[in-house]
């Protein structure tokens, strides 16, 4: 499976570390927030959403919301206009372009947040004690990518640097 990515300024990126710290959690990918998945984004999509994603703004994310659902403990984000103008505009370009699209991120269903621990039900819930209450956690976007979810090959398509202003 494709997914479409960001990645967090370093400050954010050490502040879920931290978390992931806290309580025993693992990672192959930094923290990160995604936007979009599905079974393939081909190279002539990445070629469109990086054309695309130049024009954009991506708006900093604000982490406060701990949640659990199923085996799965989740910080999630804020959700604003700025936020969901994003995603839509991400969604629009992959829109019939990529094959098997992940239901729960597309526009209506999408939850936005970072996964802090996938575990036992048992594990969540002393994750989620040992982390309530959360501190809010500020996070910028470093880099939008394609992450591939069997390899952990990720291909950038957007570095904050190149951001519009």
């Amino acid at each position: 499976m494709h997914a479409l990515v960001v990645f967090f300024d370093a400050e954010a990126d050490q502040a879920v570390r931290s978390l992931w710290r806290r309580i025993g959690a693992r990672s192959e990918l930094p923290p990160h927030l995604t936007y979009a998945a599905a079974g393939t984004i081909g190279p002539k999509v990445r070629a469109e959403l990086r054309e695309d994603l130049s024009r954009l703004w991506l708006p900093d994310v604000w982490l406060q919301t701990l949640s659990a659902t199923g085996s799965t403990l989740q910080l999630g984000a804020v959700v604003d206009a700025e936020l969901l103008a994003v995603h839509s505009a991400v969604h629009d370009v992959l829109a019939g372009r990529v094959k098997n699209p992940h239901g729960r991120h597309l526009p209506g269903t999408w939850v936005p947040h970072c996964t802090l621990v996938d575990g036992e039900d048992d594990e969540v819930r002393a994750a989620f004690a040992e982390l309530h209450p959360i501190t809010p956690i500020r996070a910028k976007t470093r880099e939008m990518a394609i992450v591939d979810t069997q390899t952990g090959s990720i291909d950038p398509l957007r570095n904050a640097s190149t951001a519009p202003r």
